[in-house]
């Protein structure tokens, strides 16, 4: 019957809630292996319209969990955790296909001369602190904001995924990200360092052409 449906969908939806509370809020394992057993199944099929081995897209589900478990505490702002570890899987099992289809075969002579030749210590030095000052940079950033940059820079979401795992409108991440992009680019044009234009010119590049091509964004 579509109301008993319903209901059963409205308490499974409960559960999912209170465990992801638990395991953020208390690092409960009980509640943890609760979580995985509510949706481990529909996220393994879910993981199959992207990858059609089965044991693989077990093991991307698990390691989904693993890194739920291991950043739970950086994880407050999600509204929506079903919706966000869905988000994941799928994330997850693009870039393992991404992976596969473009795995090349080197050699380990042809390997350890490219990283000799291309080793320079005062350059990467340089990048290492640059990438500091734009990570501190990114730290200072309102939490709401800092939150849905990374959200977009780090997993690589749609703003429409990102709004709705937040529970906020379309709108409201796009401000957020021009936010960010503007407080990054006052912060790291202070700085000297030659590369720090390059990467923000980048960053802003990229963002700029993943809302345009985002159309399900607007």
């Amino acid at each position: 019957m579509p109301y008993k449906s319903k209901t059963q969908k409205l308490e499974r939806d409960t559960q999912i809630l209170k465990c992801w509370k638990q395991v953020l809020f208390e690092s409960n394992v009980n509640a943890f292996e609760a979580l995985f057993r509510l949706t481990n199944a529909n996220f393994i099929k879910f993981c199959q319209q992207y990858i059609s081995d089965r044991e693989t897209s077990e093991e991307i589900v698990s390691d989904v969990f693993v890194d739920l478990w291991l950043n739970r505490s950086k994880l407050e702002h999600v509204k929506k955790p079903e919706v966000y570890l869905l988000i994941c899987v799928k994330n997850k099992a693009l870039n393992h296909w991404k992976k596969k289809s473009s795995m090349q075969l080197v050699s380990l002579d042809e390997e350890t001369n490219e990283i000799i030749d291309a080793y320079r210590p005062d350059e990467e030095l340089e990048r290492k602190e640059l990438f500091m000052q734009l990570d501190r940079a990114i730290g200072s950033l309102p939490h709401q904001c800092r939150v849905i940059f990374k959200l977009v820079k780090e997993d690589g979401m749609k703003c429409a995924e990102v709004a709705e795992i937040l529970n906020i409108s379309v709108r409201t991440v796009h401000a957020q990200i021009y936010r960010a992009m503007t407080k990054l680019n006052t912060v790291m044009t202070k700085h000297q360092a030659s590369d720090a234009a390059i990467i923000i010119k980048n960053i802003a590049s990229a963002i700029a052409l993943f809302l345009f091509l985002q159309s399900s964004c607007f």
